[in-house]
């Protein structure tokens, strides 16, 4: 049996994504679901999830991420994470308002295992920020990161703009560093043209030429990427759905294969990718 662990790991095989749900607290101006508090929870159930990292582990994947909606509104996340830490690394992306209480206590026991939470901070501004992504998140965020590092928490700071200015950025870095998160641990992305963010000013095309193959898992089906299962007024995209077919995972995965190799997806009629 080859180990994958010694041998060169192919691209498509890098990462596994969950979108978890797509109800959120908050309602972000470039969400490419449309999350929100009122919208359709379709969440993957904690036993699909196990389920479908233990076939990912199996086939070769490097690491699974987890995303939404907010996922953290699903009541058995921490232990979850915790679970599927033991089969492969986990990075979890949050909007970082909910870590308070028991929800926080919860999450030490994340401490030194291979669990990275990564949190949702667009500025240095507060007003800046909380335009776009809602009243009082910049405190809440600015609260929680250091109360996750305290706990031994690894974390990321993913800032999305669609060109964010350098000063601004040169603050938002001297901001998370003093909030315990070092340069190597922040991210900076561009509003994607999809969902709320279709047609904003400075936002970037998302298609298969455009994004790189990462399998992605939702209550709809298999992705091309997480960028894919987007929503726009109300009605879900389909033209990066590689199949309907999310177990066994070696459909879907082979279906991403097909694609990235330059070959159709399959012969599910209800497939977006041709």
């Amino acid at each position: 049996m080859t180990d994958v662990a010694t041998t060169q790991r192919p691209p498509t095989r890098e990462r596994i994504w969950f979108y978890s749900n797509y109800h959120c607290n908050l309602a972000c101006s470039y969400c490419l679901t449309e999350s929100g508090p009122g919208v359709a929870r379709r969440a993957l159930s904690e036993d699909q999830m196990r389920r479908i990292t233990e076939e990912a582990a199996e086939l070769g994947f490097g690491e699974v991420g987890i995303t939404g909606g907010e996922p953290f509104l699903l009541p058995f996340l921490p232990e979850l994470l915790r679970d599927l830490a033991t089969r492969l690394p986990v990075v979890v992306l949050t909007n970082g308002t909910l870590f308070g209480g028991p929800r926080l206590e919860r999450l030490r026991p994340l401490a030194g295992l291979p669990v990275r939470v990564q949190v949702s901070l667009d500025s240095a501004d507060p007003e800046v920020n909380d335009a776009a992504r809602g009243p009082e998140n910049f405190a809440k965020v600015i609260e929680a990161i250091p109360r996750l590092v305290e706990l031994g928490v690894r974390v990321r700071v993913a800032t999305t703009g669609a060109g964010v200015d350098p000063g601004d950025l040169e603050r938002l870095c001297a901001l998370h560093r003093s909030l315990g998160v070092d340069d190597a641990d922040h991210v900076v992305r561009p509003v994607v043209s999809r969902g709320r963010g279709l047609g904003m000013d400075g936002a970037v095309a998302a298609g298969v030429d455009e994004l790189q193959p990462e399998l992605t898992i939702t209550a709809d089906g298999a992705y091309w990427s997480p960028f894919g299962p987007t929503v726009v007024d109300g009605v879900l995209d389909t033209d990066l759905l590689l199949t309907r077919t999310v177990r066994p995972l070696r459909v879907a995965a082979d279906a991403l294969d097909r694609v990235a190799s330059g070959r159709p997806a399959g012969d599910d009629a209800r497939t977006g990718i041709r």
